[in-house]
């Protein structure tokens, strides 16, 4: 990583060769190369010279020296062989030495031997944060695309966070005039490693960004590796502080700062921390209208002005239109004898008053996501498989994640609990008939999202929309979606719903038809029998009995129980 970064003069380098080989003795170094800030660009005589030596069989196996050399101060930190590659391997030493690498250095001995531990390094770096990411956003995780830029300034900010005297180093690693370079030799090695993941099936990469493999998700999801994670964490910070501390006095008196900004270095390092490259500007989710970053940060009004006006002048209507879980707006932009209108969700977290009813509904059934942030994620997740695969999904436009907003496409239609009440009202058996119809198609929707292995979670009629432009089955509001959910529930939650609506003097009739329409739709598409049987089950029937009538959830838990006794 040498390549068109500062090197120290020749009588330096041999001055500092020289030194090592006496730190060294009769052991055989097996790499050196001066790091830090000097690399940076930062070469004026206050400058601390900072230098890495990894020497076989060293002992005492970890030490500091310091020695002036040509008028500059220069520390050596030296460390044995076994552990420094302990630190790269696994963060034997919280990375405290290995660490050095995601910055660029000169080597002055063994360069490929370098390269070979910087790659390795970044490799182990990449997968902690995969790791992180599914365990952060288990559903988004599917569908990001990353660019590989994420990886290296997600990595120096996070060590920055845990030391802020790391700070000033990354400032200068992204000072104007060096950047670009600066940028490009880091990056070497993350592509390298990038390279390396792609072969073992960890990544794949799309248009040139990276997108984790469903393999490598649901491996970290079945491990428990989040305690793990956090010890890293913690040892990270306090290996940094303990080997960190000594080499950043050295250069405060060095370089005669002074004890303001001494203090304004640990005390207020959130002001430079707000300088540095955000690492979400990288992270993107897919959208109807292309990928957004994590990082985006319009608002409502913003959004119409730029996106639905497109600049011009409009007038904007925001209407607050339901919601009681979350603020659901229609933006309406009027202009030039045109109308444009999105929905836009806020996700409210679920105060104790307001889920605590809903879980206790449902108590051994279903338990409800209830963050605000892991519903918008589910609901971007989930929506956006479901719209790439084909299905008829309000379309994602953009996402607003540190507000959490999601902004979608306004549907016009019938929701499917005005089609049951009109099945109710039905006057002749033609119309019946058709209103069934669209019962069936919903089953055989349900079916299909089903065989992806995905539960939609929320199925109340209200939830399923009726296209007016062309009758399309519309699925709505999947914030509670997820893999590998309960399907059951699905079927269960629908049925039972739509039963909700039924007066008790029309008898049972309606109940069963609804029931055999919607089964049959779902059983030609392909369902699993065996979950429409496990509807009948006291588990789910119960859940339902406080505001669907006995009668009613008899009829369609009979139905369910029989049919699936008769398809095995």
């Amino acid at each position: 990583m040498s390549r068109q970064l500062k090197h120290p003069d020749g009588k330096l380098k041999r001055q500092i060769i020289s030194f090592c080989r006496r730190i060294a003795g009769s052991c055989q170094i097996t790499t050196a190369c001066i790091v830090g800030d000097y690399v940076l660009g930062l070469t004026d005589a206050k400058t601390v010279l900072e230098v890495l030596l990894v020497i076989r069989g060293f002992q005492p196996r970890l030490m500091s020296y310091v020695k002036i050399l040509d008028d500059r101060s220069v520390i050596v930190f030296a460390v044995d062989e076994w552990v420094f590659e302990r630190d790269v391997d696994r963060g034997f030493l919280g990375e405290a030495l290995a660490e050095k690498m995601i910055f660029p250095y000169v080597a002055l001995k063994n360069e490929n031997y370098l390269h070979l531990q910087e790659v390795k390094l970044k490799k182990r770096l990449i997968l902690e944060l995969f790791e992180n990411l599914v365990l952060d956003f288990p559903e988004l995780s599917y569908n990001f695309h990353i660019e590989p830029e994420y990886f290296m300034y997600e990595t120096m900010l996070s060590r920055a966070r845990l030391f802020p005297p790391m700070i000033y180093t990354v400032l200068n690693f992204m000072q104007n005039s060096a950047k670009k370079e600066n940028v490009k030799l880091v990056m070497r090695g993350y592509l390298e490693a990038l390279r390396e993941l792609e072969e073992e099936d960890v990544i794949t990469f799309s248009d040139g960004y990276v997108k984790i493999s469903k393999k490598f998700v649901e491996k970290v999801e079945s491990k428990k590796i989040r305690f793990i994670s956090i010890f890293k964490t913690t040892q990270r910070a306090l290996f940094n502080s303990l080997l960190g501390t000594f080499s950043k006095t050295l250069r405060f008196v060095s370089q005669n700062r002074g004890m303001h900004n001494f203090q304004w270095d640990v005390r207020e390092n959130s002001k430079p921390i707000h300088q540095l490259e955000d690492p979400l500007r990288y992270l993107h989710i897919p959208t109807a209208h292309g990928l957004v970053p994590l990082s985006a940060k319009m608002d409502i009004e913003a959004f119409a002005r730029k996106v639905l006006s497109r600049g011009e002048e409009a007038e904007i209507v925001i209407e607050k239109i339901g919601g009681i879980l979350n603020d659901v707006y229609l933006v309406s932009a009027f202009g030039n004898n045109d109308k444009k209108e999105v929905v836009v969700k806020r996700f409210k977290d679920w105060s104790s008053f307001k889920w605590f009813p809903l879980n206790l509904w449902t108590l051994g059934t279903r338990t409800f996501a209830v963050l605000g942030r892991l519903r918008l994620e589910r609901e971007c997740a989930i929506n956006q498989q479901l719209y790439s695969m084909g299905f008829d999904v309000p379309k994602i436009l953009y996402v607003n994640h540190g507000e959490r907003l999601i902004f979608m496409e306004y549907v016009e239609g019938e929701k499917l609990d005005k089609l049951v009440k009109r099945i109710v009202k039905s006057q002749t058996d033609e119309s019946l008939k058709n209103e069934l119809g669209v019962i069936s198609r919903v089953g055989e929707k349900f079916a299909k999202v089903h065989a992806l292995g995905i539960a939609l979670g929320d199925t109340k009629p209200e939830n399923i929309m009726v296209r007016e432009k062309n009758g399309e089955i519309c699925l709505l509001d999947l914030e509670q979606a997820s893999r590998n959910g309960d399907k059951v529930w699905d079927i269960a939650e629908f049925l039972y719903f739509t039963g909700h609506y039924l007066p008790p003097l029309v008898g049972t009739r309606l109940a069963e038809l609804i029931t055999k329409a919607f089964v049959e739709g779902y059983l030609e598409a392909g369902g699993d029998v065996k979950l429409v049987r496990k509807v009948g089950n006291p588990k789910y029937t119960k859940v339902f009995s406080i505001f669907t009538f006995p009668s009613v959830i008899f009829a369609i838990s009979n139905i369910c129980r029989k049919t699936g006794k008769l398809k095995e």
